[in-house]
């Protein structure tokens, strides 16, 4: 493990310490430095990942501590907040350039027009190639962000970073809510990067792509060089040897304890017999009390040295368990819905033939951005659209507008339907969007098991990691993680259980370790389960009796996703 020096570092941490108004530490006293190319950092979910790149991107003001950076920062937040009316030339940041380059070539000699250009009098030919990166034709340039997709928004949002040649970027969680072909292009992007990158992601294969890998853990960042798996490896090899080293430091312990007591033991017995020998004056007084003296001497001399013995073993006990990792894990255990086999939950199809969810069938539900994937599971919870307050032509009620934009698209031809046959639905969309803000976490998930004794609620959710402070803690001041362990928690308690959970895009911001823990729990899940993810490598760890995939025509296929 390696950290950049400082000659060539291009972010300088010097113990950053940052605070929550509510009192909540996010960093304590992180020092560390990244240096040029592309670095992947990682860490679980709370650890402060997203919290130190704002305030690399000053977004935030450290508590104490100093950011030092060698250039202009560029950042990329975890939810792109879009204003949907504004110009596609606005988010890639070269509207006033653009403009005023078309003024003057329109004969406007307004010398403010050549002061906005500068030297880029290429612009729009510069600008159309970026939009080319992101997978749009030149003419998107004059339209309106709220037409294109949420994926095709974040890759036009990069692709402005790259036009506008920051030397430092930074990328919360790039890939979320992207599909394959957008997270193909964004591959692209990063493979011919220039200049300092430093990625947030739990992307595996995003950070494969990676020169090096940070690590935000215990108030730590340190940096290995290399990608992800490699990484992975050495803290595997590092984290078994840890753990060997620490059984034999405890062997040596109990070796060292043992050897003390024995000659405890002995000096005891020798004791005994000069003590006898005494009173039965088999030898002189002045001689036995010689002999005594010197077993006193001899007796502390044995002491001391037995005694060191024991206290190194000690220490080197305590080192050998300080390197192993004590991390917990969030303890994912669904309910028992008591679902049969022979049960149907729910029907999904197109206007051609119909598939039958039954009993506890795992069925992932697959397609590109705006295919009609996230309307299509709010018509199943909300029972059908015939039963829905919202009908096919109102599009979704939540997400970004443009979202919004490429869904209603989609409903032009409204080819899709789905049918609930329960009642009993849990579902945990991909915004995490039913959380009250402003109340704690714990009041959330009270309101929705008002059932449930404080005390028992208190240790359910002590399973997602969810105790002392952090459960008082407002859903606002949460990370991405946080907020789906809350609302995955929230899920869960309803009483009775669900028959069927319904899950969009739930790898969004979870730590590698998160996501194992929720594989775990939906292959053990005695309901069925309906996702939505883009995450291939995850949906094949949940050994699916079924994919579907909706086509660009709406038209849905049964398909593999291979190995």
């Amino acid at each position: 493990m390696s950290t950049p020096t400082t000659l060539h570092a291009s972010v300088v941490l010097d113990r950053l310490t940052f605070t929550w108004p509510d009192g909540s530490v996010a960093l304590d006293g992180v020092s560390g430095a990244f240096g040029s190319g592309r670095t992947g950092l990682v860490g679980r979910n709370g650890a402060g990942k997203s919290t130190l790149l704002r305030l690399m991107a000053g977004e935030l003001e450290p508590t104490s501590g100093i950011v030092t950076a060698s250039g202009e920062v560029a950042y990329l937040p975890q939810q792109l907040t879009l204003d949907v009316d504004r110009r596609v030339a606005e988010l890639l940041g070269v509207s006033g350039a653009l403009d005023a380059v078309r003024a003057i070539s329109s004969g406007d000699v307004d010398p403010a027009h050549f002061d906005a250009v500068g030297d880029d009098w290429d612009i729009e030919a510069r600008a159309e190639a970026s939009l080319a990166e992101a997978g749009l034709a030149p003419e998107f340039l004059d339209r309106r962000v709220g037409e294109l997709s949420g994926g095709e928004a974040v890759l036009v949002a990069i692709a402005g970073i790259r036009l506008r040649r920051a030397p430092i970027t930074l990328l919360d969680e790039p890939t979320n809510n992207l599909d394959r072909d957008a997270r193909a292009k964004l591959a692209a992007m990063v493979r011919a990067w220039k200049g300092t990158l430093i990625v947030v992601s739990h992307d595996l294969s995003l950070l494969e792509l990676m020169d090096d890998t940070a690590e935000l853990y215990a108030q730590t960042l340190s940096v290995f060089g290399g990608p992800y798996s490699e990484w992975r490896a050495w803290l595997d090899a590092e984290q078994d040897a840890a753990k060997q080293a620490e059984v034999t430091a405890a062997q040596a312990l109990r070796k060292e304890k043992r050897q003390r007591i024995e000659a405890e033991v002995k000096l005891a017995h020798r004791a005994r017999t000069a003590k006898k020998a005494e009173i039965e004056k088999r030898v002189p007084k002045i001689i036995a009390h010689g002999r005594k003296m010197a077993a006193e001497v001899s007796a502390g001399r044995l002491r001391t040295e037995v005694g060191a013995k024991e206290e190194a073993a000690h220490a080197a006990r305590e080192e050998a368990g300080r390197r192993v990792r004590s991390d917990s894990s969030m303890k994912i255990e669904l309910p028992d819905p008591q679902v049969s086999r022979s049960r149907r939950i729910a029907t999904i199809g197109d206007e051609e033939r119909a598939w039958v969810i039954q009993g506890p069938e795992r069925v992932a539900l697959i397609g590109r951005n705006g295919a009609g994937k996230t309307t299509l599971l709010e018509r199943l919870v909300a029972g059908g659209v015939h039963n829905s307050s919202k009908t096919a032509a109102d599009g979704p009620e939540h997400g970004s507008s443009a979202d919004s934009a490429e869904e209603l698209r989609s409903y032009e031809r409204p080819t899709l339907h789905i049918e609930a046959h329960t009642d009993l639905i849990g579902y945990l969309p991909q915004r995490v969007d039913g959380l009250i803000e402003q109340r704690s976490v714990f009041e959330n998930i009270a309101g929705a098991a008002p059932q449930v004794p404080e005390k028992e609620l208190r240790n359910r959710l002590a399973r997602f990691l969810i105790r002392g402070a952090t459960a008082e803690r407002p859903v606002s001041a949460l990370s991405g993680g946080e907020r789906f362990r809350v609302a995955l928690a929230k899920l869960l308690l309803a009483d009775p259980a669900p028959h069927l959970v319904v899950l969009d895009e739930p790898t969004n911001n979870l730590d590698v370790d998160t996501v194992d823990q929720l594989v775990e729990a939906l292959r053990a899940y005695r309901g069925a389960v309906l996702v939505v993810s883009h995450d291939d490598a995850f949906l094949r760890r949940l050994d699916l009796d079924l994919t579907l995939e909706i086509d660009g025509e709406g038209v849905l296929q049964e398909v593999s996703l291979g190995s």
